[in-house]
């Protein structure tokens, strides 16, 4: 139990929105990240730069008194990097939560939006991925509701799909079937583009994947060895090891649906879920793609909660 007593009785002065920071923000302190304030505006150059990153493609911008473009931040994943001292020999271990501005999916317009999360830079190993992992699920349980945590990896994803076309745009269009497990729209994009039906075969199989850590691995070793990235499985395999058995085994599924841009992302990727809320809550990956996009010689993970999605619900009695 993250809250003490004397903590329990400020929560009862608090809205939903302050209880949900208030516990992920002790989570993350006890595992010793430290809290990361940025400001609400960057030079808009950032984002122009990494628009394809960017959840919305809306920037709020302005000019500034110096003559300058700035935006108020869409992203805190983006800020910390550019504002984080790249040391890619140790860890540096980061969490937040900050208030961004993107256009609503469902208005489409501007709105004020606040998450929480954390971001592990410099030398990341399996262990690093798997602590991250299980903070994740960690975030989830405190919600109180029933949910899960889906994993997948872009590396054996990334490596089925290359082989399949080195069109990018036949790449990009199977991917998307991918995350919408539309298995059947991958036969057809195959068979416009001249490619012949079993080439998909292997791909397929994995995005048919789903299911425990323990039920579900072999079978991915198997798909990876096949695309020629064995060491992938086993990344993956060390990473959520933790989630063999044990208080989460029934909350996390691997699941080759969770895709993420891979000019970006590498590795690991997942996303959460919880009931009475349509949209994943949480996300998050390594994104290792974007570190070097970005001129840093460090890996990096992390994930955000949408604090925003989850104030729909009613927070738990106790955290």
């Amino acid at each position: 139990m993250i809250l003490n007593n004397a903590s329990s009785e400020v929560l009862r002065y608090m809205d939903s929105t302050e209880k949900i920071l208030f516990a992920l923000r002790a989570l993350y302190r006890e595992a010793g990240y430290a809290q990361y304030r940025m400001s609400k505006f960057e030079e808009y150059d950032l984002y122009s730069k990494n628009k394809d990153f960017l959840i919305s493609d809306g920037v709020i911008t302005f000019t500034d008194t110096d003559g300058k473009l700035m935006a108020l931040k869409p992203d805190v994943t983006l800020s910390i990097i550019k504002n984080n001292k790249d040391l890619p020999d140790s860890v540096q271990k980061l969490c937040y939560d900050e208030r961004v501005y993107r256009i609503s999916k469902s208005t489409g317009r501007f709105r004020e939006i606040t998450q929480a999360g954390l971001e592990c830079h410099g030398k990341i190993d399996a262990a690093c991925v798997g602590e991250v992992l299980l903070l994740a699920a960690k975030s989830m349980e405190l919600l109180g509701r029933n949910y899960v945590l889906q994993i997948s990896h872009l590396g054996i994803l990334s490596a089925l799909v290359d082989r399949i076309s080195d069109d990018a745009a036949v790449r990009d269009a199977i991917l998307k079937c991918v995350g919408e497990k539309n298995l059947h729209e991958i036969d057809e994009i195959c068979k416009a583009a001249g490619i012949p039906p079993e080439a998909s075969a292997s791909l397929k199989r994995l995005s048919a994947v789903y299911g425990s850590v323990s039920d579900t691995l072999p079978e991915i070793g198997r798909l990876a060895k096949e695309a020629g990235v064995p060491e992938a499985a086993d990344e993956l395999a060390e990473a959520v090891r933790v989630f063999a058995c044990g208080a989460f085994a029934d909350k996390i599924r691997l699941d080759f649906s969770v895709t993420a841009n891979a000019g970006y992302y590498n590795g690991v990727v997942f996303k959460g879920f919880v009931d009475g809320v349509p949209e994943s809550v949480l996300s998050g990956g390594q994104y290792d793609r974007l570190m070097r996009k970005m001129g840093r010689k460090s890996n990096a993970v992390g994930f955000a909660v949408y604090v925003d999605e989850l104030s729909r619900l009613s927070y738990p009695a106790e955290v």
